[in-house]
């Protein structure tokens, strides 16, 4: 049986309780305040109803339990198939993949002094793996990413390849506002941006000063692919349906590369800048 608590020591609880609880009601008050509570949801995980898209990818091989598997790591320089599969957790490959952007699976491939860029859309065989034609003209580390959804879930998977030889990196060209493409000028026509907010991507194309007619190309009216210069990371970019423009948010400040893709007189064409991001 439980004896009884005499008065003065339950009195002398009831006191320390009577603390206790206002001191958890000041810190709770504090932590609203601070916008410390978790009334609101965390802008990392929600965003307009759903979860936010990781505005860096590619930055593993696995992940969400599948597996970018490239059939060679090690390659001589010049013209050849690569060949690779998306892998699940069982080593099973995966054979279904949403369209996205008129596609089921978009590669790019970029040296690791961010040169030799590559936008390519390679052929799914019956097993469910996947090849393309690839040129890695110079030695070095480069970077493959496979650009997929499945589920309804974008996700992009990295892994690197490389070409044996003497590797001669190149420094990266100094952020400008404007490029020749194919004798045309392509201009970067928006502002500055600030690492963590979202930047507006704007660009014009002329030719002897007058406007070019840019055709829709991947189901917009450009494909733009940013990469952070260091770890390569592969930044998720909105396009606008109906303008040269794009949707980005840079996550930390730094230097990075883009490449601009349109498509004029049935032509695609590829033009690069870099964009330095500031704090």
């Amino acid at each position: 049986m439980y004896s009884a608590v005499p008065m003065n020591v339950l009195a002398r609880l009831l006191g320390f309780a009577s603390i206790v609880a206002a001191a958890a009601a000041l810190a709770y008050g504090v932590g609203a305040a601070a916008d410390l509570g978790p009334t609101e949801a965390s802008p990392e995980h929600a965003m307009e109803g759903g979860p936010r898209v990781d505005p860096v990818r590619g930055l593993a091989v696995s992940e969400d339990s599948l597996t970018l598997d490239l059939a060679e790591t090690r390659r001589g320089r010049g013209r050849s198939d690569l060949h690779f599969a998306i892998r699940d957790a069982d080593g099973d490959v995966v054979r279904d993949f949403d369209r996205e952007h008129t596609k089921r699976m978009h590669v790019v491939v970029a040296r690791r002094d961010l040169t030799g860029f590559q936008h390519l859309h390679p052929t799914q065989a019956a097993d469910g793996s996947w090849s393309v034609p690839a040129t890695l003209g110079r030695p070095g580390t480069y970077r493959v990413f496979a650009d997929f959804s499945t589920h309804d879930t974008p996700r992009t998977l990295g892994a690197d390849l490389t070409v044996d030889g003497p590797v001669r990196a190149r420094a990266l060209p100094a952020p400008t506002v404007a490029v020749a493409v194919d004798g045309m000028k392509v201009a970067l026509t928006s502002g500055a941006a600030t690492a963590g907010r979202e930047a507006e991507l704007g660009f014009q194309v002329t030719r002897d000063g007058r406007p070019v007619d840019v055709q829709p190309y991947l189901g917009a009216r450009g494909h733009l692919v940013a990469l952070r210069e260091g770890d390569l990371a592969f930044l998720h970019v909105h396009p606008d349906q109906d303008r040269l423009r794009f949707r980005a948010e840079f996550p930390s400040a730094g230097r990075y590369r883009l490449f601009l893709q349109f498509k004029t007189g049935g032509r695609v064409h590829t033009a690069a800048f870099t964009q330095a991001v500031s704090r």
